[in-house]
């Protein structure tokens, strides 16, 4: 009896293990999902999340745009081209913390604007993603009733992030940095030659009517040089430059070049000119002979050869206004708002001179008082809602002495 309870007792106990394990496999399959959940939860709460730090109050492209198109507002293109370089950021970080396509944080500041992404511009020195090209995605945009891109939409967008100060790519980006300390130019940077070669390539496929350049702080010192180099093939392209650098020891050296270039024309004015009698002792005196080569007269008429002024234009600079987004405050770029004195004043019309018109761009100034370095810099001021800015045609110093150059012939 003892042996037959038992073995009840054992079947009772089997039966109730395979009772167990029935319902641990038919539960078994919603703890993954749970798991699941969690994730997405966490890549829901990223700051870099565009629901979470993306503007707010920007529709996506509908069929209203049809009718009267998003894209005609600046506050609206202003907002979009900074989303547009904040994938581009995003695309590199989606790298390096190795995000797949369900989890990538860049795709979702380009498609709710029905752009995707064609090209990743790379870096060969390090592997790194510094900038991308976005085209309209009209297959998207038909989805919701946007038979054709809307106006002041542009066909295509290059869009260049600025430093990041991660492991991975610092070094590189802070070379370009130092680069452009030292010399105010890009040129030798790998990704000069990258950049430039996929906005031609974009340009010539859409025309550059329909091609934007945007970028910032490092980024929008690429797209200010790149889109110059292309303005000198004559091809001008939409360019919106945030927080650009302005900073430069080449920039330092060049204002005390001018500074001493002005005292040496003043200088000069006040001697006689050539070919001018003088006067000794209340008697003319035989008029002076022409000067050689290397006599001061000829030093003052290399002076304005030296800047550039007494060559032919080669390319209307007006044809090419950028727009510059600068904060009063960002010591980086803080001296875009300085205004043009001396080099733009009458003394550049003096005869055999070829005066040259002033450099401009469409400078938008954010001044909020003191701020906070990374506040005054970043890029997330450019899309909020409160912002307010102050925009004019203007003609600083600092524009025209980057611009000037696409007066003479290389």
């Amino acid at each position: 009896m003892l042996m037959t309870n038992c073995g009840a007792v054992e079947e009772d106990m089997s039966e109730t293990e395979s009772d167990v394990v029935l319902m641990s496999a038919i539960t078994t399959p919603t703890t993954p999902k749970t798991k699941k959940v969690v994730v997405k939860e966490d890549d829901a709460h990223h700051p870099d999340a565009f629901h979470v730090s993306g503007p707010r109050n920007v529709a996506s492209p509908n069929w209203r745009d049809l009718i009267s198109s998003s894209w005609k507002d600046p506050n609206y293109k202003r907002t979009v081209m900074a989303c547009f370089i904040q994938a581009a950021y995003l695309l590199e970080l989606d790298r390096q913390e190795n995000r797949n396509a369900q989890n990538a944080l860049a795709p979702k500041w380009w498609i709710p604007f029905k752009y995707k992404i064609s090209q990743t511009l790379i870096d060969e020195r390090d592997g790194s993603i510094f900038g991308a090209v976005l085209e309209w995605d009209r297959a998207a945009a038909m989805s919701d009733l946007v038979v054709i891109r809307p106006s002041g939409a542009p066909k295509a967008v290059l869009a260049l992030r600025g430093t990041i100060l991660k492991s991975f790519t610092m070094r590189r980006d802070i070379e370009d940095d130092l680069r452009f300390l030292a010399w105010e130019s890009l040129k030798g940077s790998v990704r000069f030659s990258v950049a430039l070669e996929a906005l031609r390539s974009v340009a010539k496929r859409y025309g550059s009517s329909n091609v934007c350049i945007v970028g910032h702080s490092l980024g929008a010192g690429f797209a200010l040089q790149v889109g110059k180099a292309l303005a000198k093939e004559g091809l001008f392209v939409d360019a919106h430059l945030f927080n650009p650098p302005s900073v430069s020891l080449a920039m330092s050296l060049r204002n005390v070049g001018e500074k001493a270039g002005f005292a040496w024309k003043r200088l000069m004015s006040m001697l006689p000119q050539r070919n001018e009698p003088l006067i000794v002792n209340g008697n003319e005196a035989e008029m002076a002979p022409p000067s050689s080569p290397g006599s001061g007269s000829s030093f003052r008429n290399w002076v304005p050869s030296f800047y550039g002024q007494n060559q032919k234009s080669s390319v209307d600079l007006r044809k090419w206004v950028p727009h510059l987004y600068v904060n009063d405050s960002d010591y980086i770029c803080c001296h875009y708002t300085e205004h043009d004195g001396e080099v733009n004043n009458k003394e550049n019309s003096s005869p055999g001179v070829n005066t040259i018109p002033q450099a401009a761009a469409k400078l938008f100034v954010m001044s909020k008082g003191k701020q906070k370095f990374l506040e005054a810099h970043g890029l997330e001021q450019w899309w909020s809602d409160n912002l307010e800015l102050q925009s004019a045609i203007h003609s600083s110093r600092l524009i025209s002495q980057q611009l000037k150059s696409l007066y003479s012939i290389k």
